[in-house]
């Protein structure tokens, strides 16, 4: 740092090391009652990309993961399946329906994005989602949302059973 700037960023400095210290409390804060008070997220956490922010707004929006017949159901009802408009021989790509709890489907996008990313862990579900993003910009976008879906199938599924996660899961 050059003398000339130190006496007006050296506060600067300062301020944001306090900053991120209470950033880190406040992890720490949700971590801690992640464990505690809602030990089910304890399965969600497992997955790569989902941390307890996701894990705890995903078992507090879905409450129960029994009022679901089937864990595929948990994408359309939380908008992360694409809307249809079919008319004859037109079958158009359309945006997801945006249905259901906004901020969640937003954390699940931001996890798809981590799993997708350049640090992302190897599993199934990166080399299915690096195999189908190829190609276009739309493509891409059309992935990340097909990867949130399949996250939070697999998150009610782990919830469900309470199973351990599998990156490569057995076929048959």
């Amino acid at each position: 740092m050059p003398e000339a700037l130190r006496p007006a960023l050296l506060p600067l400095l300062n301020v944001l090391d306090q900053i991120a210290r209470e950033l880190d409390g406040y992890d720490e804060n949700v971590q801690a009652l992640a464990e505690e008070r809602y030990p089910e997220t304890r399965w969600l956490r497992q997955v790569p990309g989902v941390g307890p922010i996701t894990a705890l707004t995903f078992v507090l929006t879905l409450s129960d993961p029994a009022r679901f017949a089937r864990s595929r159901e948990v994408g359309p009802y939380l908008g992360l399946v694409p809307r249809r408009r079919q008319s004859g021989q037109q079958d158009p790509h359309l945006g997801i329906t945006k249905c259901g709890d906004r901020y969640l489907r937003q954390l699940l996008v931001q996890c798809a994005h981590v799993v997708m990313g350049r640090f992302g862990p190897d599993c199934a579900l990166r080399r299915w989602a690096l195999e189908h993003a190829g190609g276009s910009r739309s493509a891409k976008k059309r992935t990340v949302a097909a990867v949130a879906r399949k996250l939070a199938v697999l998150l009610h599924r782990l919830w469900l059973r309470q199973e351990e996660f599998r990156p490569f899961p057995a076929i048959g």
